[in-house]
C-alpha cells in the first residue's frame, strides 16, 4: 500500500506517517511539501498505484482547491482526502461535492484520522461529524455534544429530527459511525457489545432506508437539508 501525503509542515507529515503505519507493515509513503512536488508525485509513472492521497488544503504554490481538482482529474481511481486546519462546513461540503472522499480537520485526534482513512480505503466517504451537527441557520456547534440527551431543549438540530426516526442510543451510534469508527471502537466508546452495535446499525439502516454505513451517513445529511 502506497499513500501520498502532501503537507508543508514536516512535523505533521511525520505524525501522519507514524499513525498511518498502523495500517500494516507494507505501508509506504510518498511525500510532497509544495505544489511542484505534488505535481511531480501525481505525474510519476508509479502514481496510478497509489492507494490514497492525503492532501493539505493550503501549501506553497497552491491556489484554492485547484490542486485537489488536478489530482482527482489525473488520478481518478485514487481516493483523495483533505487534511486541513479549517473546520468551515461550507468548505467541507464544496470539497466533498467536487469528489474529495474525506475531509479531516487537523484538530481531530490521530485515532479518528486513522479510522477515517480506513473507511475511505474500504470504499467509503468520510463525512466530518461537524456537518452532521450543523444547525439550520448554518452554525456549527463546537465541541460536539456527547449524546442526543445533552442537546439544548428546543434547538433545531439534526439530532432532534433524527430522534423522530431513531432512539438516542442509535443516534449515538450514528455519530460515531460518521467519524469512521469500526464496530469495535463504537462498542468500546458506548460501553456495549459489538453484537449490540450490529443490532443498532441494522435498525438505523431500516429507519433511514439505506443499505450500508456510508449511505446511512449521507441519508442523515439529507434529513438536515445539507
Amino acid at each position: 500500500m502506497r499513500i501520498l501525503i502532501a503537507d508543508d509542515h514536516r512535523l505533521i507529515v511525520e505524525g501522519v506517517k507514524l499513525k498511518l503505519a498502523e495500517l500494516g507493515p507494507n505501508t509506504e509513503f510518498v511525500m510532497a511539501m509544495d505544489m511542484a512536488e505534488l505535481r511531480e508525485a501525481i505525474h510519476a509513472p508509479e502514481a496510478p498505484s497509489l492507494s490514497l492521497a492525503l492532501i493539505d488544503l493550503a501549501m506553497p504554490g497552491v491556489q484554492g482547491s485547484e490542486h485537489l481538482a488536478e489530482v482527482i482529474e489525473h488520478l481518478p481511481h485514487v481516493p483523495v482526502m483533505v487534511l486541513s486546519g479549517s473546520e468551515d462546513g461550507a468548505l467541507m461540503k464544496s470539497l466533498l461535492a467536487m469528489g474529495v472522499q474525506g475531509f479531516i480537520p487537523k484538530a481531530y485526534s490521530p485515532d479518528v484520522m486513522l479510522s477515517a482513512v480506513r473507511l475511505v480505503l474500504a470504499g467509503g466517504v468520510y463525512v466530518p461529524p461537524l456537518l452532521l451537527q450543523e444547525r439550520v441557520d448554518g452554525a456549527v456547534p463546537t465541541p460536539p455534544p456527547a449524546s442526543a440527551a445533552q442537546m439544548t431543549p428546543g434547538a433545531d438540530s439534526l439530532e432532534e429530527r433524527l430522534r423522530k426516526l431513531l432512539t438516542e442510543r442509535q443516534i449515538d451510534v450514528l455519530r460515531l459511525l460518521s467519524q469512521g469508527k469500526p464496530n469495535k471502537l463504537i462498542a468500546r466508546d458506548l460501553g456495549i457489545s459489538e453484537g449490540t452495535v450490529k443490532i443498532h446499525l441494522a435498525a438505523i439502516f431500516r429507519a433511514l432506508n439505506v443499505r450500508n454505513r456510508v449511505e446511512a451517513v449521507v441519508a442523515s445529511r439529507r434529513i438536515s437539508g445539507l
